[in-house]
């Protein structure tokens, strides 16, 4: 992959795609192709399959291997697809990125394994990334997600990691700091935002874009705080991202996966419900996001 085609492939906003279920904890496939062709209208540069808002963990092999080619197939033809590997054993990432490959997804999302994380040293990432790179058929970037799997990527393994050509970005979710890994920006690395709350500084600070759980319901307000970066335009991106973070927070800040799911049903979109053990928001709950997201002037 040409520098041209790498940034302009990882730059913009992406959805981190919800996966709807039904009341009986089925996959809602045509809710899924609803929510795609609605997103396909969008100026979102593309998708996350099978991340945490996606709920990776709570689907089996076979319906991954589903969402993600329904993902695929309702894109827009502009669109990018990262497909999200959340396995202990490198076996099994192995073989779900030669899957998403042969699918047509145009990168591999890799998240630390967490089930050993007292083992998981820098010298054992460093062979399990590279390792993983090197089997895999398509472009790989990191998943920094300690909210997750417990494990967090050192700056100094990140640097390291930077530099295999088939490593070509992460994505930080972390709370501790993306500055810490903004410095390995370059043509051939891109450190993409994995949270709305810092998107804006994030690309003061040489970031290309984001993947982003508000994207799920409101995408056009992402993009328009990710153009503001674009711009360099402090004079309204900070206010904007001060906005964006207080919409964020009612959203995902206090519901998690629930509660994303319950904005895309008040925003017109079918989050459906969750996969137990998560449970779908209640009724009072329900109310108050819907007078939150009301009074920031985003639903009737």
């Amino acid at each position: 992959m040409t520098r041209a085609t790498l940034i302009e492939k990882i730059s913009g906003v992406f959805a981190p795609i919800s996966t709807p279920f039904s009341a009986d904890e089925e996959v809602d496939y045509e809710a899924l192709v609803f929510n795609l062709k609605r997103y396909a209208q969008t100026p979102l540069a593309g998708y996350l399959a099978l991340g945490s808002n996606g709920e990776n963990r709570s689907l089996d092999e076979s319906e991954k291997l589903r969402v993600l080619e329904t993902i695929l197939a309702h894109k827009a033809a502009s669109q990018v697809v990262m497909a999200c590997a959340t396995y202990d054993a490198q076996r099994h990432t192995d073989m779900f990125l030669k899957r998403a490959a042969e699918a047509g997804a145009d990168f591999g999302l890799v998240l630390s394994p967490g089930y050993f994380r007292k083992q998981m040293t820098d010298e054992v990432l460093y062979r399990y990334f590279t390792g993983v790179a090197e089997a895999a058929r398509i472009p790989i970037l990191l998943y920094n997600a300690p909210g997750f799997c417990g494990v967090t990527l050192s700056p100094d393994l990140v640097g390291r990691l930077s530099e295999h050509p088939n490593i070509v970005g992460m994505k930080d979710s972390a709370s501790s700091g993306i500055e810490a890994f903004l410095k390995f920006e370059s043509n051939g690395f891109h450190v993409l935002a994995g949270s709305a709350n810092f998107l804006f500084p994030a690309m003061l600070g040489g970031s290309r874009g984001g993947t982003v759980s508000l994207a799920n319901s409101f995408p056009e307000l992402a993009v328009e705080l990710w153009h503001c970066g674009e711009r360099r335009d402090e004079q309204r991106g900070w206010p904007l991202q001060e906005r964006v973070t207080r919409i964020n927070q009612q959203i995902s800040g206090r519901y998690g996966v629930s509660g994303v799911k319950a904005a895309m049903d008040l925003a017109g979109y079918r989050g459906g419900y969750p996969r137990r053990p998560l449970l779908p928001l209640t009724a009072q709950q329900r109310d108050e996001l819907h007078a939150a997201l009301r009074n920031e002037g985003l639903i009737p």
